[in-house]
């Protein structure tokens, strides 16, 4: 690997550090609208700055997709970065909210790291090596009941007026399970589920640095990431995480 876990971890740490600075002072945050449902702040610029900055000192020839400053012309190995996933949550002052940062080469997802700073929780992992909360290691639940369940979703779908939509398939879902919960950021809630916190995610209509970083936790924590359809991989517009055991009871409500 270019860098180790460990390397990158200092880099995200310190990138949350340099939100919760924002976060701490949020009656003076300058929040601004990229779309109607669709926020950004300065906190958010900052920190992609930061993680642009420090990632290239380390790997001066990589790409770089941030959700704020878009794609560098390099694709082949890039950081796949979100500096707040959950911006809205962050600029209510609500704790769910994290640092999301992915490292791609050839296509295929190798490293991957989800820090939020209001909880102090922070998920890595590397392919092939595993996945780490604050230094221990991670694994999906054992669920094999989904009537016994707990499930986590969103609504970006909402935040986009799309007619085809997460409502139905929410209601479907929650009348088959015990739990449900609407949490507020992709990647934090990827990473309840490599946590064993709660038993399968999905959402639909997200993009790739939304979900990067946390998806490559769930699979080393041995999940599953699949679309709606069951087709395994990381899909954004239709995203699907599971303990493995609960896939093809959930798969027909999709």
């Amino acid at each position: 690997m270019p860098i180790s876990l460990a390397t990158l971890e200092t880099i995200v740490r310190t990138a949350g550090a340099v939100a919760m600075g924002y976060f701490n002072d949020i009656e003076n945050l300058a929040v601004n609208k990229k779309a109607a449902r669709d926020l950004v702040t300065d906190a958010d610029v900052a920190v992609e700055h930061h993680l642009k900055q420090a990632l290239a000192e380390h790997c001066p020839s990589y790409g770089f997709w941030g959700e704020e400053s878009g794609q560098t012309d390099d694709q082949t190995s890039r950081w796949i970065v979100d500096p707040i996933d959950g911006t809205h949550s962050f600029s209510k002052g609500q704790y769910f909210w994290a640092v999301s940062v992915a490292l791609e080469i050839d296509g295929e997802l190798v490293m991957g790291a989800v820090y939020a700073p209001a909880l102090d929780d922070y998920y890595c992992a590397e392919k092939g090596q595993g996945a780490w909360k604050n230094g221990k290691r991670i694994h999906v639940s054992g669920e094999t009941c989904l009537a016994a369940s707990m499930v986590s979703t969103g609504f970006a779908c909402l935040r986009q007026y799309l007619e085809d939509n997460n409502l139905e398939r929410f209601c479907r879902i929650a009348q088959a399970t015990t739990g449900q919960r609407r949490m507020g950021s992709a990647a934090l809630d990827l990473c309840t589920v490599a946590d064993g916190q709660v038993d399968a995610f999905w959402e639909q209509e997200l993009n790739l640095y939304d979900v990067a970083g946390g998806a490559l936790v769930v699979m080393e924590a041995g999940g599953t990431m699949t679309d709606f359809n069951g087709r395994p991989g990381v899909f954004p517009k239709q995203i699907l995480a599971t303990n493995g055991g609960l896939l093809a009871q959930i798969l027909p409500l999709m």
